[in-house]
């Protein structure tokens, strides 16, 4: 469908999952030319994705320049024109995606994509023409990833941590002493070990009384496409660390040319003495550099392993960018408090850990009362 007024003449919205050839490619060009742009997460890849699975809501506005397409938004439209980032709760990384020097205004937008607000909780910071609408911005680690050569991964731990590689290194080593030879697949294409991933992943989710978002069928049918897709800008990995034939950690997450996006990383419990997410972050690190990734990006979040891992730390911004209607007044009344609550809790150790207390006790007694329980957890993002 095509804008009608003349501002918005040259915005054209589109389903994800229903673009040209052309179209993708002139995408996949646009986060070639700016590295703010190179994350999986805004490839048009992942936006199909949403758009097959996710109940048809998902949309892109296209913008054109002398009839080049040069920008691209995709987004998610409800009822009463209340948009969304694509993929928002799951993603870790939201913009427009344009060519260098595009640039936009962002109630134009809006009104060519039939929406009253757009709400983003990732957002790349230098989306200018929406900085109004920001109401926070937070730190997203990441991690600058430089090929080993011919080193060995001892070697390359050594040099790249070496206040963890004594530690991580005596904990494979005793793993392989006590359950069995460790050995790490970077790109494991077996697709039972992506649903031990999700199982244990749920696991974890009901343990510490998050919404477990692996009782959401769409959820579960978008990783297993994501996992099936490889192309140039959008592949998707999974690793897994074994002792033997025993799978112990496993991490499923997007990779373009450059960036590898850490996205849902679960292990097994029972082996939880031997540190198996940080040997699993610390492999995967080792063999995307290897494999040509120069950023590995954890995602926004204070956790203590990302502390360890990162080089420096992004700002992604969070907000709601909205013109003058009524509903977008509700929509932000209704959110804004919640999504305070939520970061005053998180930004201070002092509250986050009696909430993580709290959660891990209600977790427990779902877990007890069956899974059943878990699926009536509430959102966390």
């Amino acid at each position: 469908m095509r804008a009608t007024s003349k501002a918005e003449a040259d915005i054209t919205i589109h389903r994800p999952e229903e673009l040209s050839t052309e179209l993708r490619g002139a995408w996949h060009r646009a986060m070639d030319e700016s590295p703010e742009y190179a994350n999986p997460f805004l490839a048009p890849e992942f936006a199909a994705g949403v758009g097959t699975h996710r109940g048809g809501a998902a949309r892109v506005a296209v913008l054109h320049e002398h009839g080049e397409p040069v920008g691209f938004l995709p987004y998610e439209r409800g009822a009463f024109g209340v948009g969304r980032a694509i993929g928002l709760g799951l993603s870790d990384c939201q913009a427009l995606v344009h060519r260098p020097g595009v640039t936009w205004d962002a109630q134009e937008l809006l009104r060519a994509c039939g929406l009253s607000v757009l709400e983003f909780d990732h957002l790349v910071e230098e989306q200018k023409p929406f900085g109004d609408y920001v109401t926070g911005t937070f730190a997203s680690p990441v991690v600058d990833l430089e090929d080993s050569g011919d080193s060995d991964y001892a070697q390359w731990l050594r040099a790249a941590y070496p206040g963890l590689a004594k530690t991580t290194l005596k904990k494979e080593r005793r793993l392989t002493r006590n359950v069995g030879e460790m050995r790490f697949v970077h790109d494991e294409r077996d697709p039972r070990m992506l649903r031990r991933l999700m199982e244990w992943k749920s696991a974890q989710y009901r343990r510490t009384g998050r919404m477990d978002r692996f009782a959401r069928p769409w959820i579960v049918n978008l990783v297993e496409h994501l996992f099936r897709v490889r192309e140039d800008h959008f592949t998707g990995v999974l690793s897994v660390v074994y002792a033997g034939d025993r799978p112990v950690a496993a991490h499923f997450g997007p990779r373009s040319r450059t960036v590898f996006a850490a996205w849902f990383t679960a292990y097994d419990p029972d082996l939880h003495y031997y540190s198996p997410g940080l040997i699993m972050h610390l492999r995967m690190a080792e063999a995307a550099g290897r494999d040509g990734v120069r950023l590995m990006d954890m995602g926004r979040g204070d956790k203590e392993y990302k502390d360890w891992l990162k080089t420096r730390e992004l700002r992604v911004g969070e907000g709601f960018a909205t013109r003058p209607h009524p509903v977008a007044a509700a929509h932000r009344l209704w959110r804004r408090p919640v999504r305070g609550l939520r970061n005053t809790v998180l930004a201070h150790p002092t509250l986050r850990e009696p909430a993580d207390r709290l959660l891990k006790t209600v977790g427990g007694l779902r877990t007890s009362a069956g899974p059943a329980a878990g699926r009536a957890a509430p959102r966390a993002h």
